[in-house]
């Protein structure tokens, strides 16, 4: 029997939810969802050979995080609907102060699905121009990095050895110019 064998016909069960997370049980399956079918923008944002990234203080980790721009989609409320395009546009601009000209979508991506239902939308920002400072909303406390793509190795090795949380999404970028995967 397979495992979706095993699952199809066992109920779903909420153990636990709070304002954007929710846990959860299928059979003897444990896992965590966001609530109200929040999903998240991943902004993908290269100017002039620098890709714009940026660091946060991570509570789950206890430790600043190096990760690419991002954000909710349709998580205010009256917001539900809204469109992961505009969401990911907004996210941009207010994390790192660089409005796109253009939004690509490239795909929906699961970050950890043995643990984890949440989605994202990864989307790659085009035409930027440089409208602010950036910094996220009050108390986000958001450091914008815009790093050359030819040091961007040299970068991460530097936060990764000062102890810094290094984003899944940073495999993009490193795995690309690994010879072993062209």
């Amino acid at each position: 029997m397979s495992l979706e064998d095993e699952f199809r016909d066992i109920p779903e069960e909420v153990r636990w939810e709070g304002r954007f997370i929710v846990t959860k049980t299928r059979g003897r399956w444990e896992y965590v969802g966001r609530t109200r079918n929040i999903r998240a923008a991943v902004i993908l944002a290269i100017d002039e050979g620098h890709v714009i990234l940026v660091e946060q203080f991570r509570v789950p980790l206890g430790r600043p995080s190096i990760e690419m721009p991002a954000g909710l989609i349709g998580d205010i409320e009256g917001s539900e609907g809204e469109d992961a395009a505009i969401a990911a546009a907004r996210e941009l601009e207010e994390e790192t102060g660089y409005r796109a000209g253009r939004m690509e979508e490239i795909g929906e991506f699961f970050s950890s699905p043995g643990m984890v239902t949440e989605a994202f939308t990864m989307f790659r920002a085009h035409d930027l121009v440089k409208v602010g400072e950036g910094g996220g909303t009050e108390g986000e406390g958001i450091t914008v990095h815009r790093v050359p793509l030819d040091g961007f190795d040299a970068f991460i090795a530097e936060k990764r050895a000062a102890g810094y949380g290094i984003d899944v999404r940073m495999l993009m970028l490193i795995g690309a110019r690994m010879p072993e995967l062209r």
